[in-house]
């Protein structure tokens, strides 16, 4: 297949005579992203560090090399960017959230699955990043991280495939003409004439599970090696949800007799010992329980039946309730951080 370009069909746009000034001020837009893309990295660099200490598997141990080199090298890039701009470095998290010397807590074909989870999310924030910026230079620079961030996608999805670790997504019939919607019972979906579901329910179903299984077995990790009871009687009530909502997609699938991916609870180890910082556990999983409800949002964007519609605003709202009650221990442990503010005018 031949390489692709775009601008084998794209005409360039000749902007010689347009000043653009990478010495303006950071807008809002480009504050929040960079910010955001700190803090997501700087926990990640962390996380990363201990799993490749604890990855034996040759291509695994290269995929959490790559995800670590990216995390680095994405974190380096902000900071030079918030010192140009006297930015104050945001403190993120350290050394003192990891204990490399902590046990095994996942076994090595956990990584990939948990880089590929912790990806997506990044790449959300690249992607949504890339039309809103005005400063070339930092468009640039989330055009370099959205592609490396693919790049790295497909070597994980390559390494699960090869090592049998991920089933093909459903196949489903192909069409054999165009068709147009001339029923209402089409968004039908707990009586009458239920519709079998389309290819973007069926997109969104599975890939929810394959979020949700991934954050269940890397919320057991942190149930089992947290310290502070209310941290940890938090995390149980994410467990909960995470696999009623994991149960729930697979409900779905199953009764089209479609394929869904397994749960990964066997992969983590039964060490109690923590490797991960109270703090650095509990950020985690409120922003990646963040991520979710952007995930839910686009899955009801294109959805069709009532039925799935009910489920995932169940599930968000849920959600919602974990991450504000997530935010209230983070706050009362000074350990929010708090990103830029709008002036106070009042």
């Amino acid at each position: 297949m031949d390489t692709l370009n775009p601008m084998d069909i794209m005409e360039p746009i000749n902007l010689s005579t347009i000043e653009l000034d990478e010495s303006q001020p950071f807008t809002s837009i480009e504050m929040a992203k960079l910010w955001a893309t700190y803090m997501g990295n700087s926990m990640s660099t962390q996380i990363l560090t201990y799993f490749f200490q604890h990855c034996e598997d040759e291509y695994i141990r290269k995929i959490v090399k790559n995800a670590l080199t990216l995390s680095k090298d994405f974190k380096q890039r902000v900071e030079v960017f918030l010192k140009k701009e006297n930015f104050p470095i945001p403190v993120g998290f350290t050394q003192d959230d990891v204990n490399l010397d902590a046990p095994r807590l996942y076994e090595d074909d956990f990584y990939p699955q948990y880089i590929k989870y912790a990806a997506k999310a990044g790449l959300s924030i690249y992607a949504v990043a890339i039309p809103l910026v005005m400063r070339e230079d930092i468009r640039e620079f989330f055009v370099y991280a959205n592609q490396c961030t693919t790049i790295l996608l497909g070597q994980i999805n390559n390494v699960l495939f090869e090592k049998k670790l991920i089933a093909k997504p459903p196949i489903i019939p192909t069409p054999k003409r165009p068709e147009f919607i001339n029923e209402q019972s089409y968004l039908n979906g707990w009586f009458g004439d239920v519709r079998p579901l389309h290819a973007m329910e069926i997109t969104h179903l599975y890939d929810n599970i394959e979020n949700n299984r991934i954050s269940k077995a890397l919320l057991l990790g942190f149930y089992q090696t947290v310290r502070d009871e209310k941290i940890k009687a938090l995390f149980k009530r994410g467990l909960d949800m995470t696999d009623k909502a994991v149960n729930q997609c697979i409900e779905k699938l199953h009764v089209e007799n479609l394929p869904t991916p397994s749960v990964m609870d066997h992969l983590v180890t039964t060490s109690n010992k923590p490797p991960f910082s109270d703090k650095i556990m509990l950020f985690h999983k409120v922003d990646m329980f963040s991520m979710k409800i952007r995930s839910y949002g686009n899955s009801l964007a294109v959805n069709g039946r009532r039925d799935i519609s009910a489920l995932y605003v169940r599930n968000m709202t849920n959600v919602c309730l974990f991450i504000d009650d997530g935010a209230n221990i983070l706050i009362d442990k000074g350990w929010f951080e708090t990103p830029p503010l709008a002036h106070d005018r009042i």
